[in-house]
């Protein structure tokens, strides 16, 4: 199993040898890897068992190194990176060649973000490269959100985890980027979509694509229990599975049901919280997955706040 520790310099020793750490952000914990060094980024994909035509973030220490790794910023992504970096923003920007084709999967753009955990922060501002780091679970599965997490899931494939606690936000980075002087959010994340439009105006949302994404978490269905999820009308869907006599677990937003009990359903917040939802939305789902239900019954939130990005991983989880 993984060794589990709060070592900057350990990490970054095992990294510059070409080995893979578990690191924190503030979002998810990320499988990360040197971006430079294509023996390493092909590990992330081995490891995670993800297809190499879904491209990967690199993470920087801070902005002084964006130059050597990309060809221009638009004004408009200037705009949101002076605004939420470092942070849940991934900017979608054009490459320089030092940046392999294996990491955008032959794109010319990459995906960049700066992360604002403290731990890898001094992490990454201690290492000359940038790091590739997608979040750190099999490809399609739950994205973790604890040092612990990553060790149920990768613990024996990787040497080291750096235990930064429980994330903050809990879900994947907001990703951005531009097409024709149009500002578009590629994938919904930590970022609420209103947040972005009081600083760049109206944006475009992007559905989801089913293969050759053009920006990483872009795949239809992703982020899921091993367990079917069914999205709906709690109230129905409870009604419907019960006279069926499948045994179910449910996943509310703010609810719980006195007659169910309740080892098998779990309130994203109690208190209607949408950072709270966000934040316990990977790790409720983990634990209904290993529940003894054969099924998981779930609801959308109202679109506001972060609810519209919680409501795309729901949809994600529940797509066949």
């Amino acid at each position: 199993m993984a060794e589990i520790g709060k070592d900057i310099e350990k990490a970054a020793r095992i990294l510059s040898s070409g080995q893979l750490v578990a690191i924190p952000t503030e979002t998810v914990y990320g499988l990360a890897g040197n971006a430079l060094d294509e023996q390493a980024v092909l590990r992330i994909f081995k490891t995670k068992k993800r297809p190499e035509f879904d491209p990967l973030i690199i993470h920087l220490g801070d902005k002084s190194q964006l130059n050597e790794y990309v060809r221009e910023i638009p004004e408009e992504l200037q705009r949101l990176a002076e605004r939420f970096w470092p942070g849940p923003l991934t900017l979608l920007v054009s490459k320089k060649p030092v940046i392999s084709d294996l990491i955008t999967s032959g794109l010319d753009t990459v995906g960049v973000r700066i992360p604002r955990h403290p731990l890898t922060r001094k992490l990454l501002q201690s290492l000359d490269y940038p790091l590739a780091a997608p979040s750190a679970n099999p490809f399609g599965y739950i994205s973790p959100t604890r040092a612990s997490h990553v060790q149920d899931q990768l613990g024996e494939q990787i040497p080291y985890i750096l235990d930064g606690g429980v994330c903050e936000v809990g879900l994947e980075s907001t990703i951005v980027g531009m097409e024709e002087g149009q500002v578009i959010v590629y994938r919904l994340g930590g970022i609420s979509v209103s947040d972005l439009e009081q600083t760049v105006g109206k944006v475009l949302i992007l559905p989801q694509s089913s293969s050759n994404p053009k920006s990483p978490g872009m795949l239809k269905s992703h982020y899921a229990p091993k367990k079917p999820v069914v999205l709906g009308d709690l109230e129905a869907l409870i009604e419907g599975y019960r006279q069926k006599g499948t045994v179910f677990a449910v996943l509310s937003f703010t609810r719980t049901f006195p007659d169910l009990p309740e080892s098998l359903q779990l309130a994203l917040s109690p208190d209607g919280d949408y950072d709270e939802a966000a934040r316990n939305l990977f790790s409720s789902m983990r634990l209904l997955d290993a529940s003894e239900a054969d099924v998981i019954l779930a609801e959308e939130l109202p679109e506001i706040h972060l609810g519209k990005a919680i409501n795309d991983r729901l949809r994600r989880a529940a797509a066949k």
